[in-house]
């Protein structure tokens, strides 16, 4: 088995991280026996995260309980759930979950914005730039951004149906270093602690095999609709990107605090830092749609690892999009990175050989000052 319970892994992963997705499950946000928020522990959760932000964290929410709020606020029975009475819940009760959010970060002088995904939001090429680009915008205003699914509008078929692997979709989009998935488990087990008294909590996971994957049990909490599979699918498209990921009980009155000190949970560590992962998809998974071809100064900007600017562009060709895989050359046409477009090619040509502080007079907007951003650059061979 990929796991091993002899090692701890470092108890500074979470404290170190400088961008953090906490993933809260409905059973922690939503008192069981009333329906009603769990404010005591929602405020103890923002004092976690007013602590983290001090410290020079920057902080991402993916928050699930706005259906079984809303269940409540508008009397539905327990038999009434329909497609349509399910998104009329999640319309009423986004609201009691973000006015709840907002009063409580509030009280610690941190804004707070809401962002509602679905999953076509982060498989749409152009729906995933515009909310990384949101999120990106965000968190260097210094705002906390609440995310849930947006279940007022998804149906069923595009629809994730569980907030582990909408956090982790949002741990990709943002290249985050950690993701906590905080949920009614203290992480995973060598068997079902419910049914077997003796299975043994597996602290660190270092690769998710078929193996690890059977380990894995069904849905256990009234109000949550994640189990340990959907948390496992969660950790694995993290690790992917690069970004470390531990399942917690979120129970505990501080959780984080309580990952921080060593308490008992499971951690999947990734083998490459987010920036890693990301340039590696870049250069070796995503097809070019067009290339660029650059003047000798912008290649020597390139070696030294800086971004692509449209001064240092002489010529674009192909049909790419804002966000699509491009090729960029020297005057000789060897093949010199891959990059992420900032601009289309229509734009690309309005502006090449142009200064940046000409971008907005050109096209009446500016969506930055580069064609290529250094983080979304990959110099071949270098």
């Amino acid at each position: 088995m990929a796991s091993r319970a002899r090692r701890r892994p470092e108890r500074s992963i979470l404290r170190d991280a400088a961008r953090v997705i906490v993933k809260v499950g409905s059973s922690l946000l939503v008192q069981q026996d009333s329906g009603r928020l769990n404010r005591k522990w929602l405020s103890a959760l923002v004092a976690e995260v007013a602590r983290m932000r001090g410290r020079g964290q920057q902080v991402v929410l993916v928050s699930s309980g706005a259906i079984a709020l809303g269940r409540r606020y508008l009397g539905l029975r327990p038999d009434q759930r329909r497609l349509e009475e399910k998104q009329a819940a999640a319309a009423a009760g986004q609201v009691i979950l973000a006015h709840a959010y907002q009063e409580l970060l509030n009280k610690h002088d941190i804004k707070v914005a809401q962002v509602l995904l679905t999953l076509e939001d982060t498989e749409s090429r152009q729906r995933y730039l515009n909310a990384r680009n949101t999120l990106e915008t965000l968190l260097a205003l210094g705002a906390v951004p609440v995310i849930n699914e947006n279940d007022t509008v998804a149906t069923a078929e595009i629809r994730y149906g569980d907030n582990d692997r909408l956090g982790a979709r949002v741990a990709e989009m943002v290249s985050a270093d950690c993701l906590v998935l905080l949920s009614d488990v203290d992480g995973l087990y060598d068997a079902d602690p419910r049914t077997h008294p003796d299975a043994k909590l597996l602290p660190e996971v270092d690769e998710i095999t078929p193996e690890v994957e059977a380990l894995a049990g069904s849905p256990g909490s009234e109000f949550g609709s994640g189990g340990m599979v959907t948390k496992l699918i969660a950790a694995r498209i993290a690790l992917s990107a690069g970004c470390a990921t531990v399942i917690a009980d979120g129970r505990r009155m501080k959780p984080l605090s309580a990952v921080e000190s060593g308490k008992p949970c499971s951690w999947f560590r990734p083998r490459r830092t987010p920036l890693a992962a990301r340039k590696q998809w870049i250069a070796g998974t995503l097809k070019p749609r067009g290339t660029i071809t650059i003047d000798a100064g912008a290649e020597k900007a390139l070696a030294a690892g800086r971004s692509l600017l449209p001064v240092g562009v002489v010529a674009v060709s192909g049909n790419f999009r804002r966000g699509d895989a491009v090729s960029v050359v020297n005057g000789d046409g060897r093949d010199l990175a891959r990059g992420l477009a900032v601009y289309g090619i229509d734009e690309a040509r309005r502006i090449l050989g142009l200064k940046s502080d000409q971008i907005e007079s050109v096209l009446g907007y500016r969506e930055g000052d580069e064609l290529i951003h250094r983080d979304n650059l990959v110099v071949l061979g270098g």
